[in-house]
């Protein structure tokens, strides 16, 4: 038994002339409420609010990033704006003055490898637990009791 297997099934169908249906909704949108804001307010303001307007629908409509509609970037711009951002804060130590009396006390700072993500759990288990380790080193007192 022979399939037709459908193809190309990632390009958009051309349904208003040239447009794809999508492209037809993006430029007429803009078409209207261009068309209400001139029937509403005077010519001049009409004209400067309806030019961005017209220029967001055209690229709504057509300009594509990286291959990618436009429309990816602006949903990207809205999330990004009006979600919950996570801040991390990295505290460095000020450094000593030269004629400072607390510089001669101080230890060096150890640096501590931090690996990058790595393809095994179980390596960063193990790297977790050697830092815990390293941190709080068990006596032999405490190991006993």
């Amino acid at each position: 038994m022979r399939f037709q297997v459908p193809q190309f099934i990632e390009v958009e169908d051309k349904i208003f002339g040239p447009l794809t249906f999508k492209q037809f909704i993006y430029v007429a949108g803009g078409v209207g409420i261009c068309i209400i804001i001139f029937i509403l307010l005077p010519r001049f303001l009409a004209i400067v609010i309806s030019l961005p307007i017209i220029l967001f629908a055209a690229a709504l409509a057509f300009y594509k990033f990286n291959d990618k509609p436009f429309i990816n970037m602006v949903e990207a711009f809205v999330k990004y704006t009006f979600t919950n951002k996570l801040y991390i804060w990295k505290k460095e130590d000020k450094k000593p003055e030269a004629g400072s009396a607390n510089q001669e006390s101080r230890k060096p700072i150890e640096q501590v490898y931090v690996p990058k993500l790595s393809e095994s759990k179980l390596k960063e288990l193990t790297w977790s637990l050697d830092i815990k380790e390293n941190q709080n080193p068990v006596t032999e007192d405490e190991h006993k009791s």
